[in-house]
């Protein structure tokens, strides 16, 4: 049993790192990974500490996301591309968990998502992608504004940032519109150095100059912002030691001491994890679907699930936050000759040795600086076009769903928004799956193969699957027989699918007719679904239930049947 259980793991474990392998790995590949990892890393460092500014917590928990996540779904995961890492698509939801439940909560549902995730994986879920909302902007930062705390309504929150527009600091905003110039500019010199890293380094040397030359001016910066204490040391800004072993639950709650583990808190967080876990294999899979267009690979869905689980299972025990693979990263290390995942993990590396290395140079990055990169990023993200273009071409039903699901992100959160979504696209699902099961009484002089039936025989023909919002509907045609009927046939050839509900509703249609003394015959259905009914206790019975492998067969045992009734009739009258 246990050597079953690993066999049905094993092929789902690292494919991407296999697969790599398997078509050979030379020098050659490594340079290449090590160019993309290298020039991937240099977009990781500032996205990494923006993203987790973004989401409510000091840039080195970003940063240790990189490091940790990014190397272990990399070598677990199932796509050779896929850079991992924290996104912006997840802040609309880690920045309410942290608001109520700090940071030790937001690590805990880190973790349980990863578990989800891990059970999706090895559940063979790989399959599914859906549509997402899309990110926020971080505006307080790029104004230099004096908000105080924000909450988690977004509602709320737009309040604050308009009534505290008075507090607008010039030389921050200026920071904020020189960096969101730059980072616009850039790409149209068409030089290989990232935006990211000149937009960051051109805004810390006007922080600096400002700063210096000035006087009673002072830019805010990740130093001035955050301070730290590890190790039996302290500072500003980013520490610079590795990321180290800790438990989630040690770390600071919403009032700053460390959280108590319970029951009430691990359900409370439960939705929140479910949300995480559904957007990050949303965003995973899809990023694994781009790369693979990109290089004409194929990636293994569910290791790579499996491998966002354990990222997510393992990072917080180290300080990282909420991991997924990030689509413009991803597709970044491609462009940069990416051959296998080892380019993934040479960006960890880097981002490892930015921190333990170049940790005072990143604490003179300038928190405006960090709001128009979260500019762009959440521009980027929010693919403006594609959203207007489907408004504007989708059936109706699917443009309520996206409005709906962005109303609720905006008005509420993502938790919401996901679970109303899902189930309106579940409930639109079976709407569309339920309208395209179709009962319909056939005349045998239309039919290409079975013809001549007398009135006492009808026909009917079943399409599309029953299931528990098409069976009822379906099989109530069937109840609409003549008097005169003594065999109903159904043609059952397009049946794909029987669920419990119709089995039920098979149950009850079988006993209806066989005390009306009408036999019933199934044709071509599959061996799958026979024995399914049969298992149901629907059973073979002369003269009352068949199983037709064809509807020849269906109409020749029909017409014995109505002979062997005329005899039996002929007989009871002599």
């Amino acid at each position: 049993m246990l050597q079953k259980l690993f066999s049905f793991q094993l092929p789902q474990f690292a494919a991407g790192i296999r697969d790599a392998w398997r078509k050979g790995y030379k020098i050659a590949d490594f340079r290449n990974d090590a160019l993309a990892g290298l020039t991937i890393g240099t977009v990781a460092v500032p996205l990494s500490m923006a993203l987790a500014i973004a989401t409510g917590v000091p840039p080195e928990h970003g940063l240790y996301t990189a490091i940790i996540a990014g190397a272990i779904i990399a070598l677990t995961g199932g796509s050779r591309f896929n850079i991992s890492g924290p996104t912006a698509a997840f802040v609309v939801i880690l920045f309410p968990i942290v608001q109520d439940y700090g940071i030790g909560g937001l690590l805990i549902a880190t973790m349980m998502a990863g578990v989800i995730l891990l059970i999706l994986g090895f559940s063979k879920m790989g399959q599914l992608i859906k549509f997402v909302p899309h990110p926020v902007v971080q505006i307080p930062d790029f104004l230099g504004l004096k908000t105080g705390r924000l909450g988690d309504d977004f509602i709320e929150n737009i309040g604050i940032i308009f009534s505290s527009f008075s507090t607008i600091n010039p030389y921050e905003m200026g920071v904020g519109i020189f960096t969101l110039l730059v980072l616009i500019l850039w790409p149209k010199t068409r030089l290989p150095i990232p935006g990211p890293l000149v937009g960051l380094i051109a805004g810390a040397l006007a922080a600096y100059a400002i700063n210096h030359w000035v006087n009673g001016i002072d830019i805010q910066t990740i130093a001035s912002r955050f301070t730290w204490k590890a190790d039996g040391m302290e500072g500003h800004g980013i520490p610079p030691i590795p990321p180290s072993f800790s438990m989630p639950w040690s770390l600071p709650g919403p009032n700053g001491q460390p959280l108590e583990i319970s029951f009430r808190l691990i359900h409370t967080l439960l939705g929140p994890a479910f949300a995480i876990a559904v957007l990050g294999a949303i965003e995973s899979l899809l990023c694994a679907v781009i790369a693979d267009e990109l290089t004409q690979t194929k990636h293994d869905p569910n290791s790579e699930l499996i491998g966002q689980g354990l990222g997510n299972l393992i990072a917080p025990l180290f300080g990282g936050i909420t991991a997924t693979a990030a689509i413009a990263r991803t597709a970044t290390s491609v462009r940069s000759g990416a051959r296998s995942p080892i380019a993934a993990v040479i960006h960890s590396l880097f981002v490892l040795l930015s921190v333990i290395i170049f940790a005072g140079l990143l604490g003179l990055v300038p928190m405006a600086s960090l709001g128009a990169l979260l500019f762009i990023v959440a521009w980027n993200m929010s693919e403006a076009k594609h959203f207007v273009r489907t408004v504007r071409t989708a059936p109706i039903n699917d443009v309520a769903i996206l409005l709906t699901c962005f109303g609720l992100t905006v008005i509420f959160d993502m938790v919401i928004a996901v679970a109303v979504g899902v189930g309106l696209a579940g409930a639109l699902f079976i709407r569309n799956m339920a309208a395209a099961t179709r009962t319909t009484r056939v005349e045998p002089r239309n039919h290409p193969t079975i013809n001549n039936l007398p009135p006492e025989i009808v026909l009917y023909d079943i399409d599309g699957p029953l299931f528990f919002g098409a069976a009822e509907k379906a099989l109530s045609i069937i109840r609409l027989y003549d008097k005169n009927v003594k065999t109903i046939i159904i043609d059952m050839h397009d049946v794909i699918n029987i669920d419990g509900t119709a089995i039920s509703c098979l149950q009850s249609l079988v006993k209806d007719l066989h005390r009306s003394h009408i036999s019933i015959i199934f044709a071509e259905l599959s061996a799958k679904n026979i024995i399914v009914l049969r298992r149901a206790g629907i059973h073979t019975s002369r003269g009352m239930l068949n199983y037709s492998k064809n509807l020849i067969q269906a109409k020749n045992v029909a017409f014995r049947w109505l002979n062997q009734e005329a005899i039996k009739s002929d007989s009871s009258s002599k």
